[in-house]
């Protein structure tokens, strides 16, 4: 007979993994699947990852804050402009936060490396098997157990029997179409095109590591990545824009002479161009099967809220898990993570979001002008600081679930 595992988790991005180890740590067997091969796994897009103050905690709980720390860019400040005027109108630092937390800064560190240093870890608890390699079939559940079908590199089937599936695949969720749970919400009608740059923002502008340019014809985000001089850009394109075109050296090298205009072209290392989408699942559990991550909920990239709140839905998961697992709790208990994270992705990830893209965005000049002055006004006074960076950090977010029974 087939032995049964207490947990698949299908996805081995910052989510699966984290959950990963969170449940390996404790001795709960899980087996982790992930389609792209071990030889190119780390050949991913280099995605952005700006760890803020609440999951650094997570991570370090995890044991991954030692590992990614060396290789990430600490943050303290994060800074707002008036692109149309090239002022810089408000600045926010964390330090005010050194009572609320361990870590009063964001960790700038791209997604590649902690999921790099999350698998290696993970490779040495005997409680997870990894497969690589490896996709989701099909599964079906009933009330005991799962009964999932996964094909390897071969292209064999291969039978997995657990007692739940996790999906932490990505917006396109094969386990959420399969139970048939709706992504409620919406898809902003434009493209984000972000470049990645060799040049000194901060030494020859006065940019923080981390900066939100508002402007009503083509606001931006600017960050800072611990490889010498690379940045990130980000510009929203017309949605009907050609994608040959706008990924063309010429139009990049426009965008960023309007940006900030030298005498030199910019040397660009990368550039990718996707789709917005604001959605969040209708619910995160059917019977034994689990959203977590993107495929329960996606956001606008502004203010760097999706990696971070998956990571908060893993570790949330993950104790519920090894509750039921070891007969501490029932399995009711997951209806409480989805009341709880559902919560947060709607009430904080989601509406954060939304706002920083309008207030970027704002095109009624009277109205920009009050936006930025309640910024400038809350970044100089100590106690509004704080109160807003409670809310962006995320800090509020855990607060604020774990009273949700």
């Amino acid at each position: 007979m087939q032995k049964r595992l207490p947990v698949l988790i299908v996805g081995a991005g910052p989510v699966g993994l984290c959950l990963a180890l969170y449940l390996a740590r404790r001795s709960v067997e899980v087996c982790l699947i992930e389609s792209l091969r071990a030889d190119e796994f780390l050949d991913q897009e280099p995605r952005a990852g700006s760890i803020h103050p609440a999951t650094l905690e997570m991570l370090d709980e995890l044991g991954l804050y030692a590992k990614i720390e060396p290789r990430g860019l600490i943050a303290p400040k994060f800074q707002y402009w008036d692109r149309e005027h090239d002022e810089m109108f408000a600045e926010f630092d964390h330090s005010v936060l050194k009572n609320d937390t361990r870590f009063p800064y964001v960790l700038q560190c791209e997604r590649i490396k902690i999921i790099d240093e999350a698998l290696q870890m993970l490779r040495r608890f005997p409680a997870c098997e990894i497969r690589m390699g490896t996709t989701l079939d099909s599964f079906t559940q009933n009330a005991d157990s799962i009964s999932a079908v996964t094909l390897n590199g071969a292209g064999d089937k291969e039978p997995i029997s657990a007692s739940f599936i996790v999906s932490a695949e990505g917006a396109r969720s094969i386990v959420r179409k399969v139970i048939g749970v709706e992504f409620e919400g919406y898809t902003y009608p434009e493209r984000t095109l972000t470049v990645a740059v060799c040049y000194d923002f901060d030494k020859h502008h006065g940019y923080a590591y981390r900066n939100y340019l508002s402007d009503p014809s083509q606001w931006s985000n600017l960050f800072k990545w611990v490889q010498p001089e690379r940045w990130r850009v980000h510009f929203p394109t017309r949605i009907d824009d050609d994608p040959e075109v706008m990924l063309s050296d010429a139009y990049i090298e426009e965008q960023l002479q309007k940006f900030l205009p030298r005498s030199q072209s910019y040397e660009v290392v990368h550039r990718i161009l996707y789709t917005v989408h604001q959605r969040v699942a209708t619910t995160f559990r059917s019977g034994r099967a689990i959203l977590a991550g993107d495929a329960a909920h996606v956001n606008s990239p502004i203010g760097a809220m999706g990696m971070n709140s998956g990571i908060h839905d893993a570790l949330n998961l993950g104790e519920k898990l090894t509750a039921i697992v070891r007969g501490d709790s029932e399995r009711a208990v997951l209806d409480r993570y989805t009341r709880q994270r559902r919560h947060v992705a709607i009430n904080h990830t989601q509406s954060q979001t939304a706002r920083n893209k309008k207030l970027l965005e704002e095109k009624d000049p009277i109205v920009r002008k009050r936006n930025h002055d309640n910024l400038r006004r809350t970044a100089a006074d100590p106690k509004l600081a704080r109160e807003f960076l409670l809310r962006t950090s995320l800090i509020n977010s855990v607060h604020e679930a774990a009273l949700i029974e």
